[in-house]
């Protein structure tokens, strides 16, 4: 590989980084490809994101079926019904935005002749080459061992995701804790309302299940509340803090000194939403094109299934 370049340009085999290669021209060779759908198919990644979605549904299910159709207040009902349904939906979405986005994968094998000459290096510029996926390294990218590719901006592997967190598919992350930890709030609050109104009757008509079996729900639907809630309320801190700092978790626990032009506070925010704040912002949906997904060929390559 080396021999096949001038003698002015170097390429070295290091698992590192140069700030004379930059995202877009490390994308340049795969216009389009953040449009594509993206699967890793990582057996623990997609046991979690599984459990992700069962513990959503259940608490969904206990919210619906066990608290609030048998309430005899009609409004309390349909007011919390929606408010809690909406924002489970909005989670599933944002969950599924994270899992199905290329986070910014650097295309494989790259680091051809051919491609070499077309960045149009400067006699005595040293760039990258990541030995493990054969691609040229953009700045601030490193290699993912679960997804076999170098992500721009990496942040970090989700398993609850079931896949990396990085440039392309961050909003959504942070939108998923964001939504997560608002439900949990929403069932813990309606939790203990619940357990209120139900012993002020005794437990009788407060469900429609028998009171052994609403206890034991609404247990577990607290534990799973509360976890829930913890934890995607510290990585929704973190993220606003990496994202506000402009500096991703991998560059923080590297302790890695920024040679890039960084984007702190509202600038990163809007770098990483993308304009103006707006209630685009808070919207998963915004940006998806089904009409596309739904028309193009699906191709298995490597670890992930590409649209």
């Amino acid at each position: 590989m080396q021999g096949g370049m001038s003698s002015g340009h170097r390429l070295r085999d290091m698992e590192q980084h140069h700030p004379l290669l930059d995202g877009d021209e490390a994308a340049a060779g795969s216009a389009g490809e953040v449009e594509r759908l993206w699967f890793i198919q990582d057996g623990c990644g997609m046991v979690c994101a599984f459990i992700t979605w069962f513990l959503v549904l259940y608490a969904d299910f206990v919210v619906t079926f066990v608290m609030l159709l048998p309430s005899k207040s009609f409004w309390y009902a349909v007011v919390n019904g929606v408010v809690f349904n909406c924002l489970a939906v909005l989670a599933l979405t944002s969950h599924l935005r994270t899992m199905l986005t290329d986070p910014g994968a650097v295309p494989k094998g790259n680091a051809t002749k051919k491609y070499m000459e077309s960045l149009n290096l400067k006699p005595g510029e040293v760039i990258y080459k990541c030995p493990k996926c054969c691609s040229i390294k953009p700045e601030r990218a490193h290699h993912c061992s679960i997804c076999k590719r170098c992500i721009r901006k990496m942040d970090h592997h989700c398993p609850w995701v079931n896949n990396c967190v990085g440039e392309n598919n961050q909003r959504f992350f942070v939108l998923f804790t964001m939504y997560i930890a608002m439900i949990s709030t929403h069932a813990l609050a309606l939790s203990g309302y619940q357990f209120v109104s139900c012993v002020k009757v005794q437990w009788s008509e407060c469900s429609d299940f028998s009171p052994p079996v609403t206890v034991m729900l609404m247990i577990f639907l607290c534990l799973e509340g509360l976890l829930f809630l913890t934890f995607t309320a510290v990585m929704f801190g973190t993220q606003v803090h990496s994202i506000c700092n402009d500096q991703t978790e991998i560059e923080r626990l590297k302790n890695e000194k920024p040679t890039w032009e960084r984007q702190v506070r509202w600038e990163g925010m809007r770098s990483v939403f993308g304009g103006q704040p707006s209630l685009v912002w808070i919207n998963p949906f915004a940006g998806l094109r089904l009409r596309r997904l739904l028309t193009t060929r699906t191709r298995k390559a490597g670890t992930e299934f590409s649209v």
